[in-house]
C-alpha cells in the first residue's frame, strides 16, 4: 500500500518581526502599551492600585488579540463569525417562493411607495407633467438628478434601498441560501460576482485490487491530472454516500408473480435478496464527481473557457480507463435535490419550460422545505444544521499526520451512513509558490538562529534545537527542491465531511465513526464551529468555498486522497443475481444484456461451484424473465432444476426414444447479413458439410469434389421444402444418403461418402436419422447427451449446436435466447465444433442469443487457437476457484493482478472474480441452504443423496 510523506504546514510558520513577536503582535502588544500608558496617567491619581487595574483591563484585550489565534484564523475574525452565526444569520429560513412575475410586482409597488413620499414631501418624481401624467399607464419611476430633495425624503428613499439590499444579502428563504445564481440547460451555473461552474461526474476503478506497481502507476498519474489545473481553475471532487429510498430499492428486487406454479420459489428468492440487501450498502448511492470553477467576464468567456477544460479532464480521466460524463443542468439539478431529500421517495419533478411557465427559478424544484441555522432546544447553531426534517453537521479534516496511506478516502467512505466528503483545492502559482516557500524558509532561519544565540547565551552547544524546529528546517528545504526540481506543485486544500441523520443522537454516533477513522490516520476531525452554513453550502457540487481553513500541500500528498477504490455492479430493473461483493457487502446484480456482448464464460476447478452458478443464473432468468433457455448437458446435472420448472429433458441415446433431426430448418434459419439471406438452404448446407466431416473423419477433411457432391445432394434433398416449406417435407440424414447412394455408380467419392454415413443411417448409430419427436418448443429444453458414448457424442455436440441455432434465428427479434454448454473444452477437441462455436459467439448477439460457456479443464480450453476469438467476444467472465497453474494461465491472457488473483487461486466454493465490461468485481455466494432452489441447483454427492432419499420417503 503505497504511503507519502507529508510535510508540516508552513502556514503555522509566522513572520518574525522583533525578537520573537510577529508583525501583528508587535502592533496589538505596542497599541496595549499605548492604551495602557494613557490610562494609567489619567487615573493614577485616583489611586495606583487602581491605575493599575485600569491598566490591565484596557491592555489585556490586545494582548488576547495579538495571542490568541485558532484554526489560522485570528480573535477578531473568530468573534465575527460568532456574531453572524448567532445573531445576523441565524434564522430558520422556510421554503419560500421568489417568483419573478410576482417580484415585478413588487419592484411596481415599491417604485408606488417612494412616489408616495415624495407626494407626501411635496415633490413630484416625475417633474412638470408629474400631474398630467396622473392615472395613465405607469412606466419606471425616475428621481430627476437636478431635482431637489429634503433630507427627510433621501433618508427614507436611502432606507428603503437599504433594506432591499439587506434583504438581498442575508436570506431569509430556503431558496436564498442555496448560493447560485442561475442554472443553465447545458450544465453551466452561474456562482454571481462573475464566477462559473461545470460538474464533471465519473466512474470508479478497481484500485482497491490493483497490484503494487499498478497503484503507483494509477498514482502518478493522478499526479499529472492534478497538475494540470492552475491558478484560474479552482475545482471540487465531491464523494458522495447518499442515502436513496429503501421502498424504491427494495421495489428493485422484487420478483413479480407470473402465472404459472414457481409463485413460491419466486417469494423464497425474493426474500433472500432482501436479507442480503439489508446486510449491505446497497441503500446508499456511491457518487463521485469533479466541479470546476473559473472567473470570466461574461456567459460566452464562461463557455469557451470551460469547454477547454472540460475537454482536458474528459482525456485524462480516459488515460485511467474511467467512464467520465458532463452534467447537464437537469442532472446537476437533480443531484442536489437527492442530497436536499436524502432518504426521501425521488419526485423530481422539473422541466427547463416549468420556469418560464411558472415564474418560479431552478431553486424551486430542488429546496428542501426549510433549512435551519438557529439555536434551539434540538440543535446549536455552532455545531449543527437541519435541512428539511434531517440534522447535520460539518467537520474538517486536520492533517497531522507525517505521512498518509492511500486508502484513507476509502476508508472514510466506507461508513455506512450519509456523507458527503469534499475536496476543495486551489492550486497557486510556481513562482509565487517558490516565493513563498522561500519567505517561510527564511522565517525558520531566523527562529533557529534566534534559539543558538540563547544557547550561547546559557553556555550549552548551539546545534542543539528544538526537535520541532528541526523538522520544519529540513521538510522546508525538501519542499523547496521538490517544487524546483521536480514535477510538484503547491495546492491550497479545504477537506470537509458534512453528515446528516434524522436524529441527534445518529449523527453524534456517525461523527464519532469518522473522528475514529480521522485518529487511525493520526488525523483530526474538528467541527466547523460557527460555520455550519458556508460548510454544508460548501459541500454541494457548484465549486464555490468559503471556508477559510485552506491547509498548503505539494503535488503528492495533495494526490494520497485519490478518489478510486472499488467497482460496484448493482443495476435496477432486470438483473440478475450473481453473488456479493466482499469488499463492500453489497449485492451484486446486473442484466448481460446491457453489454454491448452480452456472450459469456463460467469458469471455474470441479467443486468451486461453476454448475451451481450456471444453475443459479438459469433460474434467476427463469423467475425474472421471459427468456427461452437452452441447456447443452453432457454429464446430466441439469435435469431436477428443468423439470422442477416444466422444461423438456431430450435424452440422446441409442437406448432413448427422443430423436433431433439434424437436418430440421425454418425460414429465418440463415444470417440476414450476409450474402445468403435469402436462402436458408445455404447456410444450413454448411452445418452439413460439416456433419460430414465429422462423419469420415481423418486429418484433411472433405475433398473439393466430394463437396461438390454433398451440396448438390442437400439442394435436391430440400427442393420440395423450398417450394412448400412445412415440416413434412423437411429431409431427414437417411434422405441425403440416398441421395448420394444414387451417384455410386461409376463416382467412388459418392460411395466412400455413402459407406460412411450408412452406420449412422442404417447401422447401430442411427440416433439421429429420424424426425424430431420431443418438444423443442417448451421455453426450457436440455440437451442431455450424456449416454451418447464417444463417437456419437461428437457428432451429437454438433447437433445440439445446430439446434440452438435453428431456435435463435425463431426467437430473432421476438425473445432472448440464453445458451448454456456446459463441459465447454470438449467442443475445443473437434475443428468442426470449435468452428460452430466461435461462428456462435461472434453472430448471436444480433439475433438475442445470450451464449455462455462452462468448463473446469481451463488448460484445454486454452490449448485450442480459437480460444482468443471467443474472450474477445465475451463481456461476461464468471471465474470461480481456480488451480494455480490455471489461474497462472488466466492471470497472464486476462491482465489479472496479483491483488485480484487472490480472489480466484484456490479459494472457498462460490467466490471468485466477475468481469464484467471493463470493469472487475470480486464475489462470494452463500446461498442459502434450506431452499427449494438450493436444493434443486446443489451437485455435491452427499447433498444429491440425501435429498433423493428424502424425496423417496415422501413418495413413499
Amino acid at each position: 500500500m503505497p504511503y507519502v510523506s507529508v510535510p508540516k504546514d508552513l502556514a503555522k510558520v509566522k513572520n518574525k518581526v522583533i525578537g520573537p513577536f510577529t508583525a501583528r503582535q508587535c502592533v496589538c502588544f505596542g497599541i496595549a502599551f499605548i492604551a495602557g500608558g494613557i490610562m494609567f496617567f489619567i487615573t493614577k491619581n485616583i489611586s495606583i492600585d487602581v491605575a493599575t487595574w485600569v491598566v490591565v483591563i484596557t491592555s489585556c484585550p490586545f494582548f488576547i488579540l495579538g495571542s490568541y489565534e485558532k484554526n489560522g484564523m485570528p480573535l477578531e475574525k473568530l468573534m465575527w463569525q460568532h456574531i453572524e452565526t448567532h445573531y445576523i444569520r441565524n434564522t430558520e429560513r422556510p421554503y419560500e417562493t421568489n417568483n419573478t412575475y410576482a417580484a415585478l410586482q413588487r419592484m411596481d409597488e415599491c417604485e408606488r411607495r417612494i412616489e408616495t413620499i415624495l407626494r407626501k414631501n411635496g415633490q413630484n418624481s416625475r417633474g412638470k407633467k408629474g400631474r398630467k401624467q396622473q392615472g395613465k399607464s405607469r412606466g419606471p419611476i425616475k428621481v430627476s438628478p437636478n431635482q431637489k430633495l429634503d433630507k427627510k425624503t433621501k433618508k427614507q428613499i436611502s432606507d428603503a434601498i437599504a433594506k432591499a439590499k439587506k434583504q438581498g444579502k442575508i436570506p431569509v428563504s430556503a431558496q436564498q441560501t442555496i448560493p447560485y445564481r442561475e442554472m443553465y440547460p447545458d450544465g453551466l451555473c452561474d456562482l454571481g460576482n462573475g464566477y462559473y461552474s461545470k460538474t464533471i461526474q465519473f466512474q470508479d476503478i478497481n484500485y482497491d485490487l490493483e497490484s503494487n506497481d499498478n497503484k503507483n502507476a494509477i498514482f502518478e498519474n493522478w499526479c499529472d491530472f492534478l497538475n494540470f489545473f492552475d491558478k484560474s481553475v479552482h475545482f471540487q471532487i465531491g464523494l458522495y454516500n447518499l442515502e436513496v429510498d429503501t421502498v424504491e430499492l427494495e421495489r428493485a428486487i422484487v420478483i413479480p408473480e407470473q402465472e404459472d406454479s414457481y409463485n413460491d420459489v419466486r417469494k423464497e428468492f425474493e426474500t433472500m435478496l432482501k436479507d442480503l440487501l439489508g446486510k449491505g450498502n446497497n441503500s446508499l448511492s456511491k457518487l463521485k464527481y469533479i466541479t470546476y470553477t473559473i472567473q470570466a467576464v461574461n456567459l460566452k468567456e464562461a463557455q469557451m473557457r470551460l469547454d477547454k477544460v472540460t475537454i482536458n479532464i474528459l482525456s485524462n480521466f480516459k488515460k485511467f480507463g474511467v467512464f467520465a460524463e458532463v452534467l447537464n443542468g437537469y442532472k446537476r439539478l437533480h443531484l442536489m435535490y437527492h442530497i436536499f431529500h436524502m432518504g426521501e421517495k425521488d419526485r423530481f419533478l422539473f422541466n427547463w419550460d416549468a420556469i418560464w411557465k411558472t415564474g418560479n427559478t431552478s431553486k424551486d424544484f430542488i429546496c428542501p422545505s426549510s433549512f435551519g441555522f438557529k439555536e434551539s432546544r434540538r440543535l446549536d447553531a455552532a455545531h449543527y444544521f437541519t435541512v428539511g426534517d434531517r440534522i447535520g453537521a460539518v467537520s474538517y479534516l486536520d492533517i497531522l499526520a507525517p505521512e498518509l496511506p492511500d486508502d484513507i478516502l476509502s476508508t472514510f467512505l466506507d461508513i455506512k451512513s450519509n456523507l458527503m466528503l469534499n475536496i476543495h483545492v486551489d492550486a497557486m502559482d510556481q513562482a509565487k509558490a517558490l516565493k513563498y516557500v522561500k519567505g517561510q524558509m527564511t522565517d525558520i532561519q531566523k527562529m533557529i538562529m534566534e534559539e543558538q544565540k540563547k544557547a550561547v547565551k546559557s553556555g550549552y552547544d548551539m546545534d542543539i534545537l528544538p526537535p520541532e524546529l528541526k523538522t520544519y528546517k529540513e521538510e522546508s528545504e525538501e519542499f523547496y527542491k521538490d517544487l524546483q526540481k521536480r514535477n510538484e506543485r503547491l495546492f491550497l486544500i479545504t477537506i470537509t465531511i458534512v453528515q446528516t441523520a434524522k436524529n441527534k443522537k445518529e449523527l453524534d454516533n456517525n461523527i464519532q465513526q469518522c473522528k475514529e477513522i480521522a485518529q487511525k490516520f493520526n488525523c483530526e476531525l474538528i467541527r466547523l464551529d460557527n460555520r455550519q452554513e458556508q460548510g454544508y453550502m460548501s459541500a454541494l457540487p457548484l465549486g464555490k468555498n468559503t471556508i477559510e481553513i485552506k491547509r498548503g500541500l505539494p503535488t503528492s500528498p495533495t494526490a494520497i486522497f485519490i478518489p478510486f477504490t472499488t467497482v460496484e455492479l448493482f443495476q435496477p430493473g432486470e438483473s440478475l443475481y450473481y453473488g456479493v461483493n466482499p469488499l463492500s457487502n453489497n449485492l451484486i446484480m446486473v442484466s448481460r444484456k446491457h453489454l454491448k456482448n452480452p456472450n459469456g464464460l463460467i469458469l471455474g476447478k470441479p467443486g468451486g461451484g461453476k454448475s451451481f452458478a450456471a444453475k443459479r443464473e438459469i433460474s434467476n432468468a427463469i423467475l425474472t424473465s421471459t427468456d427461452d433457455i437452452i441447456i447443452s448437458d453432457p454429464e446430466g446435472e441439469y435435469g431436477p432444476m428443468v423439470s422442477h420448472f416444466g422444461g423438456q429433458i431430450i435424452k440422446l441415446s441409442l437406448s432413448s426414444q427422443h430423436y433431433i433431426n439434424p437436418l430440421d430448418i425454418n425460414l429465418n434459419y440463415s444470417d440476414e447479413d450476409t450474402e445468403t439471406s435469402s436462402d436458408p438452404v445455404s447456410l444450413k448446407a454448411d452445418f452439413v458439410l460439416s456433419l460430414c466431416e465429422l462423419v469420415l473423419g481423418g486429418r484433411k477433411g472433405l475433398e473439393p469434389d466430394e463437396i461438390g457432391i454433398i451440396d448438390d445432394c442437400i439442394r435436391k434433398i430440400y427442393q420440395p421444402w423450398v417450394l412448400d416449406p412445412c415440416e413434412e417435407h423437411v429431409p431427414i440424414l437417411g434422405d441425403l444418403h440416398a441421395a448420394i447412394t444414387e451417384l455410386i455408380p461409376g463416382n467412388l467419392k459418392a460411395k466412400r461418402i455413402a459407406d460412411a454415413l450408412a452406420l449412422y443411417v442404417t447401422g447401430s448409430l442411427n440416433v439421429f436419422n429420424h424426425r424430431t419427436n420431443v418438444d423443442i418448443s417448451n421455453r426450457i429444453v436440455c440437451y442431455d447427451i450424456k449416454d451418447l458414448g464417444k463417437q456419437l457424442k461428437k457428432i451429437g455436440m454438433l447437433v445440439v449446436q445446430d439446434a440452438v441455432w435453428n431456435r435463435v434465428t425463431q426467437n430473432r427479434g421476438i425473445k432472448f435466447t440464453r445458451y448454456y454448454d456446459d463441459e465447454f473444452h470438449l467442443k475445443f477437441k473437434e475443428r468442426q465444433t470449435a468452428e460452430y462455436s466461435v461462428e456462435i459467439w461472434k453472430r448471436f448477439r444480433k439475433f438475442g442469443g445470450i451464449p455462455t460457456g462452462i468448463t473446469q479443464n481451463v488448460k484445454d480450453l486454452f490449448k485450442s487457437a480459437d480460444i482468443e476469438t471467443i474472450l474477445d467476444n465475451s463481456d461476461f467472465i464468471y471465474m470461480l476457484s481456480q488451480a494455480h497453474s490455471d489461474a497462472m494461465i488466466l492471470a497472464e491472457t486476462l491482465n489479472i493482478s496479483e491483488e485480484q488473483l487472490k480472489y480466484i487461486e484456490n479459494v472457498p466454493q462460490g467466490e471468485g472474480l466477475l468481469f464484467y465490461g471493463d470493469r472487475i468485481v470480486p464475489f462470494h455466494d452463500d446461498f442459502p441452504k434450506n431452499t427449494t432452489l438450493y436444493r434443486l441447483m446443489t451437485t455435491k454427492p452427499e447433498e444429491v443423496k440425501q435429498i433423493n432419499k428424502q424425496k423417496k420417503a415422501i413418495t413413499g
